[in-house]
């Protein structure tokens, strides 16, 4: 582990350095605050620790993956901060942006993980079939490179779905028995941060929150940060008051899709998918998926490829629920079940986001059709 702290001078310099003004940073730990879901006198909080925080180091390992993840964590907002958090974590392993190459390389992993008290980030699936040949990198495979990294690791910390669950190359008939990070490690925490890809503001809201707490962030039972995945796309998308009206878009480029109705029957899964891309969106906030006219696909839940497909598909009309069944439901029975649902977002939470729920009527659907322009 590098044993280097930050002054107060040592961060003024680094961000006259790289033009960013100090105004600019404080706002960059509000908005982290707003990501992690704490009341904005936080960012004080988080602006102390990440000026004297202790460089945690970080080993950045890519196994089975597209590299979608570190490219959406080196185009995150504010890049010239983006830069400042990189400095504070001591990525002294990552194969896409380190200098070093071939032994080198490899000696610097090494090095990082005999020392101990590191994390471990891990992008990509990890092939198990033929023995790990399907993938491997200076000659050892993808499972012996995470088994040996993660002795004396922090925690791992899993980015994208591929890491997560297994994502894509996971997918039935899955070839090279591939499968996400759990299914090969024990005994380290770890946390999984699902999406195709991964947000660069969650990555970062991790690192800060462990930063600022000095302890990982509360988890659910797919050992996700509720900070960032305690909520339903659905209970925060800015067309759910379509959904309540009735008004669904039945065809791209209709009428209620130029409207922005709601996209559920155009197979949006964002009734059964737990997710803050409502709130924190994507480049800067610009927008999100929905935003731009496109429906959910659910890649931050587990098996998202195979359950969630068709993803132009609207839900399936679930046995034994009839008119008077909402999205509310069928996205909970397709989780799992009601039970299960709750016991994932934590049991006093769910209970009252339920009971929350159940206040004000909700749109019904399967029969209904889309309620004319209004609502009326």
């Amino acid at each position: 582990m590098v044993d280097s702290v930050l002054s107060d001078g040592m961060v003024e310099e680094r961000l006259d350095s790289i033009g960013v003004d100090r105004r600019t940073f404080l706002k960059f730990c509000a908005t982290l605050a707003g990501v992690l879901a704490l009341p904005p006198a936080y960012a004080r909080n988080i602006a102390h620790a990440l000026q004297t925080v202790r460089k945690p180091s970080l080993v950045w390992l890519e196994f089975q993956d597209c590299a979608g993840n570190t490219e959406s964590f080196l185009r995150a907002s504010n890049p010239s901060v983006a830069d400042l958090v990189l400095d504070i974590l001591s990525v002294d392993y990552h194969e896409t942006i380190m200098a070093a190459a071939g032994h080198q390389a490899e000696a610097a992993k090494d090095a990082t993980v005999a020392a101990g008290g590191h994390f471990v980030v891990v992008e990509g699936s990890i092939p198990r079939g033929q023995n790990g040949a399907y993938c491997t990198i200076g000659g050892k495979s993808a499972v012996q490179i995470l088994q040996e990294a993660a002795v004396g690791a922090v925690a791992i910390i899993n980015v994208g779905t591929c890491s997560s669950f297994g994502g894509i190359p996971a997918a039935s008939p899955n070839p090279t028995a591939a499968v996400g990070v759990s299914a090969v490690i024990s005994g380290v925490p770890i946390i999984n941060l699902p999406g195709c890809p991964a947000n660069a503001a969650n990555i970062t809201a991790t690192f800060v929150h462990y930063l600022t707490f000095g302890a990982l962030p509360a988890l659910d039972s797919e050992r996700r940060p509720l900070f960032a995945y305690g909520a339903r796309i659905h209970d925060n998308c800015p067309r759910r008051g379509h959904f309540d009206a009735g008004q669904f878009v039945s065809e791209w480029g209709d009428e209620g899709h130029q409207k922005g109705w709601c996209l559920y029957r155009m197979g949006c899964k964002g009734p059964q998918t737990f997710h803050n891309c409502p709130t924190v969106q994507w480049n800067d906030g610009t927008n999100w998926p929905i935003g731009a006219g496109h429906g959910c696909v659910g890649c931050s839940e587990p098996n998202f490829w195979d359950q969630m497909s068709p993803f132009y598909a609207r839900l399936p009309k679930v046995p034994g629920f009839g008119v008077e069944t909402s999205a509310d439901a069928i996205g909970l029975w397709l989780a799992g079940a009601t039970a299960a649902a709750f016991a994932a977002h934590g049991g006093v939470k769910a209970l009252q986001r339920r009971g929350e729920e159940r206040k004000p009527a909700r749109g019904r659907i399967e029969e209904q059709e889309p309620a004319p322009e209004g609502g009326k």
